[in-house]
């Protein structure tokens, strides 16, 4: 038999070989596309609005000047070295410190009520109260709506108190850490 003829049977291997490389490409694709849909909806099904992330860069004092937030309150970018306390504030928190929270995993719970809300924070209160850690209640005056819920990246805000939309959000990002994204 000459050098270059291939037998029938080695025909039929190649061919085999060759579907079967062509099944294993197909299986992998359609692997990725299902994966990839799974992973849209997944992204699209999170609490909030996504906000593209300004980094995490370190200040070294409160009075620093630094690139301005992408949205406020802010979730992500410059910020403080150190940490606000978990729990309830009566006084609102810095932006440089509040960004140091979020990047380890917290959630902020926010309101912003000029003439006084003490049944909105009586509402807020037991919610944030049930986690010991990675969750803060606080006042941000001046923002443009009652309620803003703020995690690294991701920001909600609204007028009307809705327990199960601030559980939701507090459930979908608190303790994620960000420090190596």
């Amino acid at each position: 038999m000459g050098k270059g003829k291939k037998t029938a049977k080695q025909s039929a291997v190649g061919a085999r070989r060759r579907y079967g490389r062509l099944l294993g490409g197909i299986a992998v694709a359609l692997a990725l596309v299902v994966g990839g849909w799974f992973a849209y909806q997944s992204a699209a099904n999170l609490p909030g609005t996504a906000v593209a992330s300004l980094g995490n860069a370190h200040l070294q004092s409160p009075g620093e000047p630094h690139a301005p937030y992408n949205s406020d309150p802010p979730t992500s970018g410059p910020h403080l070295p150190y940490l606000a306390p978990w729990g309830i504030h009566t006084i609102a928190i810095p932006k440089e410190l509040q960004v140091h929270n979020l990047e380890d995993g917290g959630v902020l719970v926010q309101y912003n009520c000029p003439q006084g809300c003490p049944e909105l924070v009586e509402k807020l209160r037991p919610i944030v109260n049930r986690y010991d850690k990675h969750v803060i209640l606080a006042p941000y005056p001046g923002m443009d709506r009652r309620i803003a819920l703020t995690a690294w990246g991701r920001i909600d805000k609204f007028d009307e108190f809705d327990e199960s939309r601030v559980v939701r959000f507090i459930k979908a990002y608190k303790g994620i850490d960000r420090h190596a994204r």
